[in-house]
């Protein structure tokens, strides 16, 4: 093993952190530029002094398949932080709540009848479409990239009921875009890798959650690996190009002129900030092309601090029918086993808020209670104690009906140089779980580029 190559990792968020903290492992020199004073990128835990709490910039789930991103939290320390409750809730206004269950037996009923009104001929139907589901996502149609997900729902004959109670909502919280935008084939891959997973297994996948704020979950404990392996962490740092000589990476060139040796980099920025580092790779121009037409979603999170509870029946709810305000729920209380004192916190997430995201903090905060209010009769004379709204108007990349094929791989032409992010061509969609299997594969990638070098 050569110590003294010179890696550099551009970008902190989770495939930045999560490629660095491989690379150190290793045993690799590993530098680190962030251009922001913090790590972590679209995944950290706020202050909130008016109430004296911890929240997160939007909450994040979790599926039980997520296998890099369980190595990544086994090397940081915290693989312990996440917990798998078995269930959600599903909730129509009024505050008729489903239990939704996502093991075991009574998760197959879920699958086929979650709606409270659905009969048998409707779980019949259910039944027989979610097979169809199945199978074509094993075995794609050819036609599977041109079409929307909703109009793949409809070929399949899903029931209206079924769609309501599970499956737009599950599509939506998969791509965040609602069914009439989202690509089929987008929900098909991430479908067929759950299926996948679950049989080799031998247990079906299952949804999560954190019980720590995300800083403690992804950051702190890579803090702690970059502390052990000397990882150089440079913030405020911002990359201009990636210089390229005689066909391989040599360097890092800043802002400000200077340039960083390199011996090898993963380029772990999101697709709305890729332009200009790769010009001097041959393909620069497709990928920028790519990064172009995936484009960006919206998703807005917010914080809301109620002087009651709501008395959610899980930790996770999904409101059926909110029209785009609020597609869940997150009762930290449970989650976090939180102490209320005075403020109970729900957080609130939209997905796709492509209107909301252009409102006012006050509008969206009047908005959300209005149909917290509809949902939970207990919310009919809650008070907001205090509320945060985290606009992401650059939450993920789009995953829209003509986008599918279009994510690149991690290896480039430059056999030092591989890019990560959860853009780039994994296994599942716009996921932290996305984010860590890129930093893996660019990481496997440098580490096997590096021992063919130590055999020439």
């Amino acid at each position: 093993m050569d110590d003294s190559r010179r890696y550099v990792v551009i970008g902190g968020g989770l495939a930045g952190l999560a490629a660095a903290v491989w690379l150190a492992e290793a045993g690799k020199q590993v530098t680190i530029l962030e251009r922001r004073p913090r790590l972590g990128g679209r995944t950290q835990a706020m202050r909130v002094a008016e109430v004296a709490d911890t929240p997160d910039n939007g909450q994040h789930v979790v599926a039980s398949g997520y296998r890099s991103l369980f190595r990544y939290l086994e090397s940081v320390g915290t693989r312990e932080y996440v917990e798998f409750p078995g269930r959600g809730s599903l909730r129509w206004p009024g505050g008729r709540a489903v239990l939704l269950h996502t093991t075991g037996f009574r998760a197959v009923r879920t699958l086929l009848g979650a709606h409270p009104e659905a009969g048998p001929l409707d779980r019949l139907r259910a039944l027989r479409a979610t097979a169809r589901l199945g199978r074509q996502a094993l075995f794609q149609p050819a036609d599977l990239a041109d079409i929307t997900t909703e109009q793949w729902f409809e070929r399949v004959g899903m029931p209206a009921k079924a769609r309501e109670a599970l499956w737009d909502w599950l599509a939506l919280g998969i791509a965040a875009e609602p069914v009439q935008r989202e690509s089929a084939k987008v929900f098909a891959d991430v479908l067929a890798t759950g299926i996948r997973i679950g049989m080799q297994d031998r247990v079906g996948v299952t949804i999560g959650y954190p019980t720590v704020d995300l800083d403690t979950l992804y950051i702190t404990g890579a803090e702690r690996v970059f502390e052990k392996y000397g990882v150089d962490v440079r913030f405020r740092t911002v990359a201009r190009k990636i210089v390229v000589t005689d066909g391989l990476v040599t360097g890092v060139q800043l802002v400000d002129g200077s340039v960083i040796p390199a011996d090898a980099v993963i380029c772990a920025v999101p697709n709305s900030r890729i332009h200009g580092l790769l010009d001097d790779l041959p393909e620069h121009a497709e990928i920028y092309a790519a990064a172009d037409k995936l484009g960006v979603t919206p998703i807005v999170s917010t914080n809301l601090y109620l002087d009651r509870p709501l008395r959610t029946k899980s930790a996770m709810e999904a409101l059926i029918g909110g029209t785009g305000v609020i597609d869940e729920v997150f009762d930290r209380q449970r989650m976090h086993r939180r102490t209320p004192d005075g403020a109970w916190l729900y957080c609130l997430t939209t997905s796709g808020a492509y209107e909301q995201i252009h409102k006012s903090n006050d509008e969206i905060v009047a908005e959300q209670l209005a149909l917290i209010r509809r949902y939970y009769p207990e919310a009919a004379e809650a008070q907001v104690v205090h509320a945060q709204v985290v606009k992401m108007p650059k939450a993920t990349f789009s995953q829209v009906l003509g986008t599918a094929g279009l994510r690149p791989a991690q290896r480039t032409s430059i056999p030092n140089l591989m890019l990560a992010g959860d853009w780039t061509r994994t296994d599942w969609s716009a996921t932290m779980e996305s984010a860590a299997q890129s930093a893996e594969r660019a990481v496997e990638g440098l580490l096997a580029y590096a021992a063919a070098g130590d055999q020439r």
